[in-house]
């Protein structure tokens, strides 16, 4: 499954690589929310929960479904900022029917949403439709989505002026940090364009970007199947710090397209793209392949002596083997007259942590 971003005749000046504080804060807000996803911040969460003044601890909870489990997507700039009073001042500029519907999206937990017509703002029956959704979320939800749709330019306020909690309580000591390591992925990324192009960049950013081979289109490997375009607006990319490990893509109808990904720590190789987990997950599926795995599990073996081990005729094995080979489970190494074949334990090991990077990203 894939989300593509047509790009096709969009000049080269309308991808952009830049750092944006909004964006950044809204990815610690995320950690702060969903600190399970990412283990590496859990202590600076818990040091920024304890230090919290109730009132903003409360202010959060209450507006977490703009960050908790999807990001609302005037939260990621397409048009990125030096300073985050200057990312306020520009959501600031978003009409309420933009703003609430995104909003919206995020609290009810619906993209049935964003195609709403008439709009909730103005339409007895809609606004009813979107109350139900929020509270089938729950009693927070609902009382969000209730404050949201009567006064809409208050919530707006409430909810800025929460950021900017945030940025004296949290975010300005920890953005300086930030910063430099966001400068540093950006000045590659600004240098692949230049001299590889747009692929070598796209790629330099995550192993479930890349351009498509006629170079129309950018492929993000997602648990869905959305396209978007970005003709007239071009294609923002982002990096995150505190984003690691999602990958997270603006592409709603009306929205420019805006792809935030996680800054490479040292050392870890790139995610395995979804359709290799899936390939291996389809490998294991089958009983006897489970058995042959047991054996290799062991040490190496030829193919005769996995038949034998669990009589099965030899082409049969083969076949089960070639799967597994396909699914980059094991190896096969001539050795004299011989073809062993070995388990590649580290990728079998972590399949788990594979599938779960796949479903957050």
């Amino acid at each position: 499954m894939t989300l593509r971003i047509d790009i096709s005749g969009l000049p080269s000046e309308r991808l952009r690589f830049a750092a944006s504080p909004l964006a950044e804060l809204t990815a610690m807000l995320h950690v702060l929310a969903e600190p399970g996803h990412h283990p590496q911040f859990a202590g600076w969460a818990g040091d920024v929960w304890a230090g919290l003044r109730p009132e903003l601890a409360e202010r959060l909870r209450e507006a977490e479904f703009l960050w908790r489990s999807s990001q609302a997507d005037f939260l990621l700039p397409a048009r990125p900022r030096p300073t985050l009073a200057e990312e306020l001042d520009d959501v600031d500029r978003i009409d309420d029917e933009a703003y609430v519907t995104a909003a919206l999206v995020t609290t009810c937990g619906s993209n049935r949403l964003r195609s709403a017509a008439p709009s909730p703002l103005t339409d007895a029956s809609a606004r009813e439709r979107a109350l139900d959704l929020a509270q089938a979320r729950g009693p927070r939800q609902e009382a969000f989505a209730e404050r949201l749709l009567a006064d809409p330019a208050a919530v707006r306020a409430r909810v800025r002026r929460t950021l900017e909690q945030c940025a004296d309580a949290f975010f300005d000591a920890a953005w300086t940090g930030v910063a430099v390591r966001l400068a540093t992925d950006l000045r590659l990324k600004h240098d692949l364009l230049r001299r590889q192009g747009v692929g070598a960049a796209l790629a330099s950013a995550s192993g479930a970007v890349a351009l498509a081979p006629d170079g129309d289109c950018i492929v993000v490997d997602k648990l869905q199947d959305k396209a978007t375009s970005a003709h007239g607006t071009g294609v923002t990319f982002i990096p995150s710090v505190f984003g690691s490990p999602h990958l997270v893509v603006v592409h709603a109808p009306g929205w420019q397209p805006v792809v935030q990904y996680p800054v490479a720590e040292p050392g870890p190789a790139e995610p395995v793209p979804l359709e290799t987990v899936t390939l291996r997950l389809d490998a294991l599926a089958h009983p006897l392949r489970l058995r042959l795995l047991r054996t290799l599990a062991r040490g190496p073996h030829t193919t005769g002596e996995l038949a034998h081990a669990w009589e099965l005729s030899r082409p049969e094995v083969s076949r089960h083997l070639a799967v597994l080979r396909r699914a980059g489970l094991l190896t096969s190494r001539r050795h004299g007259r011989y073809v062993r074949h070995a388990l590649k334990v580290p990728d079998l090991s972590a399949l788990g942590t594979d599938l779960l990077a796949a479903v957050l990203r």
